[in-house]
């Protein structure tokens, strides 16, 4: 669940965190009632998938130190070895906590249960015994707060470090109408069914995951591959490119090194002077194949001494290519128009054609849009170039086609100045605009697609003062009158859900999507 329109996009973490509120909520019940204990498991779910992008996300940070490590051990190596020990504890944390899912499940479903199929979900006595009478809750919490103090050494920014040290401290949880405080374990465990416990240990692992994610990016900051030491006078060679079409310009800058702007070194190749001033060098090739060449800068010092440095370099000339690149994560979506940039080296845009299997391809100003039509099947777009008079076939490139993701539900409003925005859920939303709503849309605007879903059908969950779920049905797309009479009898602070939400795609694939949570103001 994301952010409204009026606030920056939330991060997958702080979106998991958001749908916690579904957790706490339904504590306060008194009857635990199936709808709600399938809230849960849809929570489950999606911190599933939260958890398992973060982790990818921490496995590509350490990747790159050590691939820093390989390059530049000296540099490379003391920040690496600190990642590697971050990773380990990491790890031993979040499979501690796997064991607790696990244990808990097994009490409730026996010695076969498994955690990502809990039979009885409503179960209230495995997780008390589990975490409370065994001790293990304890354990956890004394867990969480070593790995806290420890992982936020590495975090300088103050707000990050602010921001894990909370989340991962376990506080004292106050007693339901109550200002009373129970200890932590208590609070988290005791009486709470199968489902919720397994679900709040999910949550806790993604806030060590992500954690852990910002000591691995604080680590790589420390790097600071890009800085230079210079301890010594020397001759560069920069080349615009090595690779260089036939028929086109090749193209590099001379240079020395911590060069004196007051005066410029004399620049020598092939027994010739570049002009005076000038530090590029530039000529037409004419044949393919791989080139050398050498020279020397003369650098004349202050005693009047004059230093000779050397350098060469080569390049190399080829025939014609194409570079076919897909402009939305190198992925084609189905049933849509993607973005494709086809361009030719030297030669100019209305030269240039393609075409495309499995769909169509069109030419759109200086893009293409290729739209794909079997989801699975290969697209191999085609390029050719009218060189020289002549079209030539220059590049084939492949391309798998998926279907679109699922999309995000939303409300649609206007605010004060008649702006279209649209209510994501897990804020506070004014009551007089809720009323105001017709009902739901659904969509894919996360600035990388923009795709419409028509919504077929949903369901409001409004709790009444017992506790208990009151589901009403929607009609279509729009809010029911049922479901605007429910709305009306909300008073400031409550919640609602709106689930089991239905839409259809511009590729006629038809999904249900994840709840939307409002809060009432």
């Amino acid at each position: 669940m994301g952010a409204n329109g009026n606030v920056a996009r939330m991060s997958p973490r702080q979106k998991m965190i958001n749908l916690m509120y579904i957790v706490l909520t339904a504590m306060l019940a008194l009857n635990v009632s199936s709808d709600v204990l399938n809230g849960f498991s849809l929570v489950e779910d999606g911190l599933k998938r939260t958890n398992s992008n973060v982790s990818d996300r921490n496995a590509a940070l350490y990747l790159q130190l050590e691939e820093f490590c390989k390059q530049n051990p000296q540099k490379g190596k003391v920040w690496y070895d600190k990642a590697t020990e971050v990773r380990k504890k990491t790890i031993a944390l979040c499979s501690f906590i796997d064991s607790l899912k696990l244990m808990i499940v097994r009490d409730a479903d026996g010695d076969e249960g498994k955690v990502d199929n809990i039979l009885n979900q409503d179960n209230l006595e495995a997780s008390s015994k589990i975490m409370v009478t065994y001790g293990n809750g304890n354990k956890l919490q004394q867990r969480l707060i070593a790995y806290r103090d420890y992982i936020s050494a590495f975090v300088p920014d103050s707000t990050k470090r602010n921001a894990i040290r909370k989340s991962l401290t376990p506080r004292p949880v106050p007693q339901k109408d109550s200002m009373i405080e129970v200890p932590w374990v208590t609070g988290m465990f005791e009486n709470m069914p199968v489902v919720a416990s397994v679900t709040l240990l999910s949550k806790i692992q993604n806030d060590v995951l992500f954690a852990e994610g910002e000591a691995l990016a604080a680590l790589l900051n420390n790097v600071d591959a890009g800085d230079v030491r210079v301890n010594q006078l020397d001759a560069f060679v920069i080349p615009n490119s090595r690779l260089v079409m036939r028929g086109g310009k090749y193209t590099a800058d001379i240079v020395l090194a911590a060069v004196d702007t007051t005066q410029r070194p004399a620049i020598f190749i092939g027994g010739k002077q570049l002009p005076e001033n000038s530090r590029t060098y530039e000529f037409s090739t004419s044949q393919v194949g791989t080139f050398n060449y050498s020279g020397y800068l003369e650098v004349v010092h202050g005693d009047g001494s004059v230093s000779k440095l050397p350098f060469q370099s080569d390049y190399t000339v080829i025939e014609p290519t194409a570079t076919v690149s897909a402009t939305m994560m190198n992925v084609l979506y189905a049933g849509i128009d993607n973005p494709i940039s086809i361009s030719v080296p030297g030669v100019p845009q209305n030269a240039v054609s393609a075409t495309m299997t499995n769909g169509s391809l069109a030419r759109s100003g200086d893009q293409w849009l290729a739209r794909p039509t079997t989801v699975g099947s290969e697209c191999v777009i085609s390029v050719s170039a009218t060189i020289e008079g002549r079209a030539q076939t220059v590049s084939t490139a492949s391309f798998r086609v998926r279907k679109l993701p699922d999309p995000t539900a939303y409300i649609a409003y206007k605010d004060s100045k008649g702006n279209e925005e649209r209510y994501k859920g897990s804020k506070p939303f004014a009551k007089s605009i809720l009323l105001s709503c017709g009902g739901i849309g659904a969509a894919i605007d996360d600035n990388l697609l923009n795709v419409q879903y028509s919504v077929i059908e949903f369901e409001t969950v409004v709790f009444d003062s017992m506790g208990n779920a009151i589901p009403e049905k929607s009609n279509g797309a729009k809010f029911s009158e049922r479901q605007i009479t429910s709305f009306r009898r909300l008073s400031r602070g409550k919640r609602f859900y709106i689930t089991r939400i239905r839409a259809k795609g511009p590729d006629g694939i038809v999904r249900d999507l994840s709840p939307l949570e409002v809060i009432v103001n």
